[in-house]
């Protein structure tokens, strides 16, 4: 099934006004923009389906430093998006209109990724399991917290670091309507489930939830 254009998520930098339809991508699709919308609406390095699906095909992209095997498949936010003829590497981010697009990143940041912790499972043998915003999971010995971010390294397949949720840690927020905002978080209020953020000077207040840790 086909996804009508204006149901489409805002976050897509798509047009409002075209087809009728545009790709609905193989999960959630609040949660990324699909490969196809990637290489041709945002790089637009391709100009039609046909020549998305042959870039991928022809093993020219690389999608989180992995050969990329479907256009509908969605690129995550933070995820890095490699064009291998012209040795171009970007991530996605969400630009400060809450719009997703892509920054230039060197080859040496190809490997790794920041994402949310969202549940911490313990597992037999008192192992820890890590459930992350977008669907991935990892066993790590790494200590942190339900609502923190961590590294990931793709290639060694494993937790770098932890970025723990606290006052001074730099956060972007990635969903409501302050999505696409950078800043600092200045006070933690857990009871009510909120943060207050220093953003260009100016004090907001986000959900917890919508939140997440960079730095």
């Amino acid at each position: 099934m086909h996804l009508k254009r204006q149901k489409a998520p805002k976050r897509w930098p798509i047009p409002r006004k075209g087809t009728k339809y545009v790709v609905r991508p193989n999960f959630n699709p609040q949660r990324g923009v699909p490969l196809l919308i990637v290489l041709r609406d945002i790089l637009k390095i391709c100009q039609n389906r046909k020549e998305v699906k042959n870039a991928i095909h022809e093993k020219k992209i690389l999608h989180n430093n992995k050969l990329a095997t479907d256009d509908k498949n969605s690129a995550l936010l933070f995820d890095t998006i490699s064009i291998i003829p012209s040795k171009k590497h970007y991530r996605l981010v969400l630009s400060k209109l809450g719009k997703y697009s892509l920054e230039d990143i060197k080859e040496s940041e190809l490997n790794s990724k920041i994402a949310k912790i969202i549940n911490k499972k313990t597992l037999k043998g008192k192992k820890v399991q890590l459930n992350l915003r977008g669907g991935g999971n990892f066993i790590s010995d790494i200590k942190c917290n339900t609502r923190d971010s961590v590294v990931i390294n793709f290639k060694d397949k494993k937790i770098e670091k932890c970025l723990p949720l606290k006052e001074k840690s730099k956060a972007v927020v990635f969903d409501g309507k302050h999505a696409g905002k950078h800043g600092e978080i200045n006070k933690l209020m857990p009871e009510r489930k909120m943060a207050g953020l220093i953003v260009d000077g100016e004090k907001i207040n986000v959900l917890i939830k919508q939140l997440m840790v960079v730095e």
